[in-house]
């Protein structure tokens, strides 16, 4: 057992792993990646630790290269290996896409303290509150894509992952005590599966993700849209996260005061006063642009999927009852409402009306676990 975190960047620390952690029944797992600072968010660091050793595996660096995916697919793969992870769902994109690495069975010890009614699920405040723990926060938002990284930030990333196994074993505790193991499970076994999906790689339109966005015109929207996309050609020449070369709300706020020179654009309230002027000229032609469009080119505000699909009179009135059941039940189980049954799940159940269990059990949606706690008052309200 090693009792100070290793940092990894060669071959031979990969084997040293692979001896030490080979054998162990879990393993507790974490990645950094540089998406706060750079362009891209792709994973720089894997942390992996088991049986109290800390391993800080440099996914960059050349003397690792593509054997730490290899080793991590062997590692994290096997279902009979349990990965403990907290927050997972990111990490476990990122292993996949940039490492190849499928993790085979995984618990999330986030999930877990949701279904034991914790509202404040971050790591720091888990860790405290359960074993007393206190987390550093001074490398929050360091660039872990810059070199070299010093001690101090290895031993910041490693304490993402020194904790787990002993916060596991006491959230296990409480959860069986409870009888709420297995919807752990299963959550768990869902975020693996959303991974895997196609689908959940999809290609989402943008100016969706702005919530300020639904309330304007088309042909604002058609402008942002375009803003948006200078944004990301800048972002990514200057491998700079996008958000730090110009805030949404300063984008929308270009749009609808419509300038037409480059002090008129960096007088904006939010928008950069400094950049090349190359690049801020570069927007103002999109949002030009923009303003010729004939109307039947416009791109309107497009929701969402699975958001907007109006319910008739009725559906709404049935909604109201299932939201009644599942506010009680989070009542009487001290949980969420969310966590117990998202809106969007109970608005599908009103349209879709299904009639019995195994209708229920049919819906996608729907957890095995809800079907068990709620389906028999969920068919009643229908």
């Amino acid at each position: 057992m090693r009792t100070d975190p290793a940092y990894i960047d060669n071959r031979e620390g990969l084997a040293e792993v692979a001896r030490l952690v080979g054998d162990a029944g879990e393993v507790a797992v974490d990645c950094e990646a540089a998406g706060y600072h750079r362009y891209s968010d792709r994973a720089c660091l894997v942390q992996i630790a088991a049986g109290g050793s800390a391993f800080v595996i440099d996914v960059l660096a050349e003397g690792t290269g593509g054997m730490a995916g290899e080793l991590l697919g062997r590692l994290l793969g096997d279902p009979g290996r349990r990965t403990l992870m907290h927050g997972g769902s990111f990490d476990l994109r990122l292993l996949r896409r940039d490492l190849g690495v499928t993790v085979g069975r995984v618990f999330d010890t986030q999930v877990a303290v949701g279904f034991l009614g914790e509202t404040a699920t971050g790591l720091q405040a888990v860790l405290e509150r359960h074993l007393g723990v206190a987390l550093g926060k001074k490398h929050q938002r360091a660039d872990w894509a810059a070199r070299p990284l010093t001690a101090e930030m290895i031993e910041y990333a490693a304490a993402d992952v020194l904790h787990l196994e002993r916060l596991a074993e006491r959230l296990e505790e409480r959860l069986a005590a409870l009888g709420r193991t297995a919807w752990v499970e299963e959550e768990c076994s869902r975020m693996l599966l959303a991974v895997a999906d196609p689908a959940a790689e999809a290609e989402v339109d943008p100016v969706s993700r702005i919530r300020a966005a639904r309330k304007l015109a088309p042909r604002e929207v058609t402008a942002l849209r375009r803003a948006v996309a200078w944004r990301d050609r800048v972002a990514r020449n200057r491998d700079r996260a996008p958000f730090r070369v110009a805030s949404d709300a300063a984008l929308i706020e270009a749009v609808l005061a419509s300038p037409t020179t480059v002090g008129q654009l960096r007088g904006v309230r939010g928008f950069p006063r400094r950049g090349p002027p190359s690049e801020a000229r570069a927007l103002l032609r999109e949002l030009a642009a923009a303003r010729r469009l004939p109307e039947g080119s416009l791109e309107p505000y497009t929701a969402p999927t699975g958001r907007g699909v109006r319910l008739t009179p009725e559906e709404e009135t049935v909604l109201a009852r299932l939201t009644a059941v599942r506010n009680e039940a989070a009542t009487r189980l001290g949980l969420e409402r969310g966590r117990v049954m998202p809106n969007q799940v109970l608005r599908k159940l009103a349209r879709l009306a299904p009639s019995s269990l195994s209708e229920l059990r049919d819906v996608p949606e729907l957890r095995r676990w809800q079907v068990a706690l709620l389906g028999s008052d969920l068919l009643a309200a229908l």
